[in-house]
């Protein structure tokens, strides 16, 4: 599971928010993930990206929401594949709140793909404005979606728990929206099919010409990168060039791993 492969890289995204790590006797033990049957296509697709056996099955029930809902399940059980997913950090048992991004080199606009088809939503709000949003007990799920959506977008939100329920909801809308999904969701890229199709109508949304103007962002130039990588210290580079540290932290790392080009000598 190299997470520099686009296809492994939305699958470790999609497992850490919507997976299941469970231990058993010995070394017994099993990865499931269960999604409504319309989604199967997503799990017949992690099925072919795995090496080893496993099984996906579709069971009927009653819940909460309706009397008879049909969901397909994807188990894995090799101990190879459970301890390669574990390293890279998917918890086993509850893990809402512990999940966190790789620390190796992943591909990270197909990660965050992953967590979004798996926790976050795709679509218009009743208002008629596009909208991408994830919903996460994880501070670093949070703060990292933040971090890549301001580099995106330009838009910055700050952390914050929801008063009621203790989770984040990070949400960006309008325009910041269109921006994100439109980098999320490339062509032939793997993904849930009906957030696959929200997103290509949020390209479609034009700002109401009686609506206050979107706000412009703010895009690193060569100059600031060099100050950033001359000053070695996102608190630093945050007071000299009037960022977030969050943002001049994401900055700097992609600049040291090759995510995006030095700014040479200038």
């Amino acid at each position: 599971m190299d997470l520099t492969v686009p296809e492994y890289a939305y699958m470790f995204g999609f497992l850490q928010a919507d997976g299941h790590l469970e231990r058993g006797a010995g070394q017994k033990g099993r990865l499931s993930v269960e999604l409504s049957a319309r989604d199967r296509d997503v799990l017949r697709a992690f099925q072919r990206l795995t090496p080893y056996n496993s099984s996906l099955t579709e069971r009927t029930r009653s819940t909460n929401f309706a009397e008879s809902h049909t969901s397909a399940v994807w188990t894995l059980c090799a101990l190879e594949a459970r301890t390669r997913i574990s390293e890279l950090g998917l918890p086993h048992g509850r893990k809402s709140h512990t999940i966190a991004p790789p620390r190796v080199e992943f591909s990270e606009t197909d990660y965050v793909r992953g967590l979004i088809d798996a926790d976050g939503s795709v679509g218009f709000t009743g208002k008629g404005d596009p909208f991408v949003a994830l919903t996460s007990a994880s501070t670093a799920i949070a703060a990292y979606l933040c971090d890549y959506a301001a580099e995106v977008t330009g838009t910055e939100r700050s952390v914050r728990r929801n008063a009621r329920d203790g989770v984040y909801n990070v949400l960006y809308v309008k325009e910041p929206a269109q921006r994100l999904a439109a980098r999320l969701y490339y062509p032939d890229c793997l993904a849930l099919e009906r957030k696959r199709v929200a997103a290509d109508a949020l390209a479609a949304w034009v700002r109401p010409a009686n609506m206050r103007a979107a706000y412009t962002p703010r895009r690193w130039s060569a100059d600031e990168d060099r100050i950033l990588l001359s000053l070695d210290s996102s608190k630093a580079a945050a007071d000299a060039l009037g960022r977030t540290a969050q943002s001049c932290h994401l900055r700097l790392w992609r600049l040291r791993t090759g995510q995006v080009p030095s700014p040479g000598s200038g």
